[in-house]
């Protein structure tokens, strides 16, 4: 035989009742179905208690809103052969419960004895119903034979004086189902007690084990026991099998599956337990057993958290080698009825710290004060502080034991996302780490956690992207066509959860539409200024977060100390931060060193050429940079690459504004600023402290051509075309092409126009293309060349593309 048992949902409606009604049916053995109250019912029935108690008239509607209830379920399901029967059942159960609170009504007071009588009517009545649905089926009441004790205020199973009476009422009864309420019972009084929410689990587990069933199945609305809550993680999975070690800890660190208790009856007896879903039967479920963990299987089954946590410590020299003080605590505790999940201990034993839930706070400061009242006068106890609103996280995994490093990459990988770990403790059995973290990093430590352990099918990185103009844009193209193939090949999700403009930004930690950009843009409400971009990214506090900048932005430059210094990585194709300021420069590296998180941008030179990604490799290899020349402006390469007599400069210029290489403003090109801000980066890449006031830079137009207006800067270069043709027809005589190149030679760095001949290298540069000469100790006879495209949109847009792979570490 076996036992079932189904939850509030499962027999919460008609339809699921339907669903009850054909797996009870379908089975071919004898079974014990055990059933909650109609899903919300209980939580209802204590509402209107309460309400009562309080003197309100709204407990009157609450009433009536649970008798229609029943009645629209019992005229629903109910077969017209036993309507009449269950409402002659039914009905006067609900009249006792309308008196009842009536009752409590008049005298305003609602005593915990009077609470657990009114919560009984839920399952009374929903069994007898179910008991009428399945045919054949015939009902016990559970308060008959499930007996309980008082212990601090709670009651407990009564062991003893449940299995005998267990076997007197089933041992001999010839029915193929037996329908039984959950969660209630009685004490050795007859008066009505409980098992405690969620106890209908109990009760069916305490039945299971009574009468050496073949299997519990617990019936829900979820498939199984997953690997984290599926409401905080989309990809969460269904765990398939447990031991029943594992579960135990994941119930008792808030997973919902199962009442906590329920594991320990079958445990003894060995019957496995089967998770399941009304309503999807055929889904295989959770299957929780005495196993041997697999040495092939994964580490960590699954995540489970108490999301409301309270951390009290108790501190003083004087525990110091003190025999007795922990059992003085905990009796202390225990004798007040206030449960500790968590304890953590300094091996110089000054202090322990121990996890209680926020409601039991206070109480335990209480009892404690009271307990040591001598020690904290006398200053051998220095003092006992609660830090309420807290939050505690369980990784559970019989296979912990075998692996080694899990501690060591959960706390890196927490330290990583900005996550302090106030307290933890690990048990010898190694099948549990828990640790104690803000309230406000449970999200964030849920699925980084669930990410790094590879408990999802996917590793998700979450990008804020900030600026949509050419290169932004091509950006957000090349992650949706590749996102499909990332995700397939890969097992890497990129999620976009904010964009922004020049205008306007929108955030959602569920992923952005790409498609819906421009109309969700077009539509927010929220500005897009510095000071929104870094509260709203700040404050969705989300893990593995990557934010992009694909503007010119100085104000949004400002931004990264800040972002770094909150565990967000940042990937820039803008310029600004790392040439501006070297003092701020090396801030931005140490912050991003220190916090474990990447700060970069190959982009800021040479577009998608991996120009700093090599030099960070050979002076990470123990190599030396000793001198770089490089064209690094694919602008200046196309101009003087079109150069001919029929296009003179001013033209020249004009054509690589219409191509897209050239600035609107082409005087910041031609300037050589931007070539010089190149090269700065460069030099402290390559370890040199340099800034932009140390660049000499050697001009190829007068400085009178860089005032006034777009208009007058093309009026002065058409007045030196002829100059520049002169200088052009030259050069083509002595076999020389025109290169405005960069040098950085043993610390010093210049930027300037040249000739070269056809033995440089820098000769047969064509179009906008870059090319840089790496002369290291190790390179020196001959130099590394780096060579491709410099320039352009799309490339740029796949250089940062290709940061933003880089920080996932996928192969």
């Amino acid at each position: 035989m076996k036992v079932m048992k189904f939850g509030g949902t499962s027999v919460g409606t008609i339809e699921s009742l339907r669903n009850v009604k054909a797996i009870v049916e379908s089975c071919d053995e004898p079974v014990v179905v055990v059933v909650s109250a109609l899903g919300g019912i209980t939580d209802q029935l204590i509402a209107t208690a309460r309400l009562a108690a309080a003197g309100d008239i709204a407990h009157l509607e609450s009433y009536a809103r649970i008798v229609e209830r029943h009645r629209q379920v019992i005229d629903g399901i109910v077969p017209e052969a036993f309507k009449l029967e269950v409402l002659s059942i039914v009905n006067p159960l609900l009249e006792e419960l309308g008196n009842i609170y009536r009752g409590v009504s008049l005298i305003r007071d609602l005593s915990q004895r009077t609470l657990d009588i009114i919560v009984s009517y839920g399952e009374r009545i929903s069994s007898v119903i179910v008991s009428r649905v399945i045919e054949g089926a015939v009902h016990i009441d559970s308060r008959t034979f499930i007996k309980t004790v008082k212990q601090w205020d709670k009651h407990v199973l009564d062991n003893d004086a449940t299995q005998p009476l267990i076997h007197e009422r089933f041992d001999n009864l010839n029915a193929k189902v037996v329908v039984v309420p959950g969660f209630i019972a009685s004490d050795a009084e007859g008066n009505v007690t409980n098992l405690g929410r969620g106890g209908s689990d109990y009760t069916a587990a305490i039945i299971a084990a009574a009468l050496d069933a073949r299997v519990l199945e617990i019936w829900t609305d979820v498939d199984g026991f997953m690997t984290a809550d599926p409401r905080v993680i989309s990809g969460a999975l269904v765990i398939d099998r447990l031991s029943f070690t594992e579960a135990m800890e994941l119930c008792n660190f808030g997973a919902k599956v199962i009442y906590p208790p329920t594991i320990y009856p079958v445990f003894h007896k060995n019957i496995p337990i089967v998770i399941k879903n009304t309503f999807n039967p055929s889904a295989a479920g959770t299957w929780i057993s005495e196993q041997e963990p697999s040495p092939e299987g994964k580490a960590i089954k699954g995540i489970s958290s108490i999301n409301d946590t309270c951390l009290v410590t108790i501190k003083g020299l004087g525990m110091v080698g003190v025999i007795g003080i922990n059992s003085r605590i905990f009796n202390a505790l225990a004798q007040n009825g206030i449960s500790v999940f968590l304890v953590s201990q300094a091996a110089s034993e000054n202090n322990i710290s121990f996890a209680v839930r926020n409601a039991d706070a206070d109480h335990a400061i209480q009892v404690l004060n009271q307990e040591f009242a001598a020690e904290l006068k006398s200053g051998t106890l220095s003092e006992i502080v609660a830090e309420p609103n807290l939050a505690t996280v369980a990784i559970v995994g019989e296979n912990m034991k075998h692996t080694g490093g899990i501690a060591g990459k959960l706390f890196n990988v927490l330290g990583r996302n900005g996550i302090s770990v106030i307290a933890c403790a690990q048990g010898a059995s190694e099948t549990n780490i828990s640790f104690v973290i803000e309230h406000d990093d449970l999200r964030k430590a849920l699925n980084v956690i669930h990410d790094s352990f590879f408990l999802s099918d996917t590793q998700v990185l979450n990008l804020f992207v900030v600026g949509t103009g050419n290169v932004g844009r091509h950006l957000l193209s090349q992650i949706h066509a590749q996102q499909e193939n990332l995700l397939e090949n890969k097992a890497l999700r990129l999620r976009i959860v904010g964009i922004a403009n020049s205008r306007k930004c929108i955030f959602d930690r569920e992923g952005i539409d790409i498609d819906r950009t421009d109309y969700l843009l077009e539509n927010s409400t929220i500005d897009a200024t510095p000071e929104n971009l870094k509260k709203e990214i700040i404050g969705m506090n989300i893990f593995n977060s990557v934010f992009v900048d694909c503007t010119a932005s100085p104000k949004i430059a400002e931004l990264y100390y800040d972002l770094l210094s909150h565990n967000i990585n940042v990937v820039a194709a803008n310029k600004i931060a790392a040439s501006g300021d070297y003092e701020g420069y090396r801030r931005m590296k140490r912050v991003a060193r220190k916090k474990d998180v990447k700060f970069l941008f190959e982009t800021n030179v040479g577009a998608g050429l991996p120009i700093i990604n090599t030099i960070n490799n050979l002076i990470n290899s123990g190599d030396r940079i000793l001198r770089i020349e490089a064209v690094l402006s694919g602008t200046l390469n196309y101009i003087f690459n079109v150069l001919s007599p029929e296009i003179p400069m001013s033209r020249a210029i004009e054509m690589a504004c219409e191509a897209g290489y050239a600035e609107p403003d082409p005087r910041i090109d031609l300037s050589g600023r931007d070539v010089m801000r190149k090269l700065v980066i460069l030099a402290r890449e390559a370890g040199y402290p340099t800034s932009q006031d140390d660049v000499e830079c050697r001009l190829f137009l007068p400085e009178s051509c860089f005032e006034g207006s777009i208009d007058d800067f093309f009026t002065k270069v058409k007045e030196l075309d002829g100059m520049f043709e002169k200088m052009r027809a030259q050069a083509e005589k002595d076999g020389e092409h025109f290169r405005f190149a960069a040098v950085l030679d043993h610390g010093k760095v210049s930027v300037g126009l040249r000739t070269v001949d056809s033995a440089h290298p820098f000769y047969h540069l064509e179009g906008s293309n870059n090319v840089i000469l790496l002369t290291t100790e190790r390179y020196n006879e001959y130099p590394m060349v780096i060579k491709g495209y410099g320039a352009g949109a799309e490339v740029t847009a796949a250089g940062v593309f290709s940061d933003i792979i880089g920080i996932a570490n996928i192969r």
